[in-house]
């Protein structure tokens, strides 16, 4: 951020208490948003790594969010951060992509690990303020990870890896050598054996660092290998339904920043419209101001009432999420799967209200809108970048099937 925006923010919040209520902590991340919102636009420019930006985040205490509050985290739900999120995102499309991918790795202990791990991982990642990264590409060749010495081994690259420089640890995933065994581990980022290439420069999300990774030689104990025991025949790892959340997780998770992000472009709008948009001069029932014509009107309108009916399919989304979450032990593969189909559906609705607004936004700022400096291009671009991370036909297609025939998705990496 700039020296000016981050000083004239500082000396208007003291941000030394936590909220102790899911609304003052969306209020927080309403306050967070406004800070980033000031230059969102010349730090998109810039590119540069958000180091003050995951700062910030750290300050307010949003990376806590979902930690235990008997280590000084938020000890919040996920409805509570899916909201926190979407807010975040409406200053800075970039940074709520950033805060939502960390929670969903910092939350991969309680998917996969044993409740002894998830203990010791939630109180370090807590009373530390971590903030997660993951080099968890599933369209790449998976990590191949050897034994050697009594520990494992991960090696091979990702061609993205979001989170990158900004992170204090990364999750990894890999394959363990002349088996099918896959293995999740947390590791500490600035390591030698992890090398980020710098070479995210995309559309939009432009400050996500989600360039590739090279991962070379990353060594773990057995005892950091998530939801492995030690048996007699070896390590073994016994699995769930609940493994499988971490898809449904984050493409709510993207769900979320694409309606902030709308938001954020709806509100700026509108902004800019009550500000500076001059009537037409020409129409037959000329108006005095540009807010009064009334297909500007209608405009708003319609694509505010998208956005909420959006949004409101993403409430819907998380209370199911929570109903799982509330007996993570037994849920079954029909409460995983209906789920994972309702998400889908709010994902492709959010893109869809996303798309639409951050285009019609010009047709009712006018002309003098598209200038650079104003910006508004920043809202398509960060959605229209992020919502091709896989193709939303075959989310449509997992709601038409439904619809159709009652199936659910079955678990892979993309449902």
């Amino acid at each position: 951020m700039t020296e000016q925006a981050s000083a004239g923010a500082e000396a208007n919040q003291d941000w030394s208490s936590r909220p102790d209520t899911p609304d003052g902590w969306v209020r927080r991340a309403r306050e967070v948003a406004a800070r980033l919102a000031v230059d969102a636009v010349e730090r998109d420019r810039a590119g540069q790594t958000p180091y003050e930006e995951v700062g910030l985040l750290k300050e307010a205490g949003l990376v806590t969010l979902l930690g235990p509050a008997e280590h000084g985290g938020g000890g919040q739900d996920w409805t509570t951060a899916y909201r926190v999120i979407r807010a975040v995102a409406a200053g800075d499309g970039s940074i709520g992509q950033l805060l939502g991918y960390h929670y969903l790795w910092a939350w991969a202990a309680r998917l996969v690990a044993t409740p002894e791990q998830i203990a010791a991982v939630e109180q370090a990642a807590t009373e530390n303020q971590w903030f997660f990264g993951g080099a968890v590409n599933p369209r790449d060749d998976d990590l191949l990870i050897r034994e050697e010495d009594g520990e494992l081994v991960y090696s091979g690259s990702k061609t993205f890896s979001t989170g990158g420089k900004v992170s204090d640890v990364t999750v990894l995933e890999g394959i363990l050598e002349g088996t099918e065994d896959h293995i999740f581990a947390i590791v500490p980022t600035d390591q030698d054996g992890i090398r980020f290439a710098g070479d995210w420069d995309n559309l939009g999300q432009r400050l996500t660092e989600s360039g590739s990774a090279v991962i070379d030689g990353v060594r773990v104990p057995w005892a950091s290998a998530a939801g492995y025991v030690a048996t007699e025949e070896g390590h073994k790892f016994v699995p769930r339904v609940y493994n499988t959340l971490n898809v449904p997780l984050i493409q709510l998770v993207f769900t979320n920043f694409y309606l902030g992000i709308a938001e954020g472009a709806l509100s700026t709008a509108a902004a800019y419209t009550r500000e500076k948009t001059r009537a037409w001069p020409y129409a037959g029932d000329k108006k005095e101001r540009g807010l009064d014509e009334f297909y500007v009107q209608e405009a708003y309108g319609d694509l505010r009432s998208k956005l909420w009916a959006a949004e409101a399919l993403a409430e819907r989304a998380a209370s199911l999420i929570e109903a799982i979450n509330a007996h993570a032990d037994t849920v079954t593969p029909e409460e995983r799967g209906e789920a994972a189909v309702v998400i889908a559906a709010a994902k492709q609705t959010a893109i869809d209200a996303g798309l639409e607004i951050g285009t019609r936004i010009f047709e009712v700022t006018g002309a003098r809108a598209s200038a650079n400096a104003v910006g508004l291009d920043l809202f398509w671009r960060n959605i229209r970048t992020h919502s091709l991370h896989d193709p939303v036909a075959h989310k449509r297609a997992e709601v038409g099937r439904y619809a159709l025939t009652g199936e659910l998705p079955e678990p892979t990496w993309y449902t």
